[in-house]
């Protein structure tokens, strides 16, 4: 498989390691940086070329770190075409794939051992996409949002205001639910 890395300084050091476990097992990887640890660097600079490669097909995965992998989620996620997250263990990484179509797998490179990260992309790499009819559904109700964020689904509406939560106090209270300082 075609796979792009990149990493900040917060998962070069991480990065490195991977990188060598990818082509040692036969994958061909491509890598968008960062090339040397530099303490400064940003995890955007990296994180959105490597996200767009994966939106372009140029790469069909990529994997993805920084210091916790949440920044650089967040980041690759801007990208259209991209389903980017972190991932601790080697379920959520196949499970992000097979019912979300998870195209970039983010690892923490401080928070994440390279024995567990390792796990946790070669479970990525190795699923596939169900297909199934509620994965694509729910799939096309996040690309909705992001073509018209004011879109809105069969979900009530729970408004919220300062009398709320003195509301549900009351209303716990008149059913025996706890007392007014286990609410609120």
């Amino acid at each position: 498989m075609k796979v792009g890395i990149a990493a900040d300084h917060g998962g070069y050091e991480m990065k490195q390691k991977i990188h060598i476990l990818l082509n040692a097992k036969g994958h061909k990887v491509l890598d968008f940086g960062n090339l040397q640890y530099d303490r400064d660097d940003d995890y955007p600079d990296f994180a959105i070329p490597l996200a767009r490669a994966v939106a372009e097909g140029v790469v069909e995965r990529g994997v993805l770190l920084c210091g916790s992998g949440i920044g650089a989620s967040i980041a690759a996620n801007k990208i259209e075409g991209v389903r980017a997250a972190v991932c601790h263990d080697d379920f959520s990484a196949r499970q992000g794939v097979e019912n979300d179509n998870m195209n970039i797998l983010c690892l923490g490179g401080l928070t994440t051992g390279v024995a567990v990260a390792w796990n946790c992309v070669k479970s990525f790499l190795a699923a596939k996409f169900s297909g199934a009819e509620r994965h694509r559904r729910r799939l096309a109700k996040v690309s909705a949002v992001r073509r018209n964020p004011n879109v809105v689904y069969d979900v009530p509406a729970v408004p919220f205001t300062r009398e709320a939560p003195l509301q549900l106090q009351r209303n716990c209270r008149a059913k025996g639910i706890g007392d007014s300082n286990d609410v609120a």
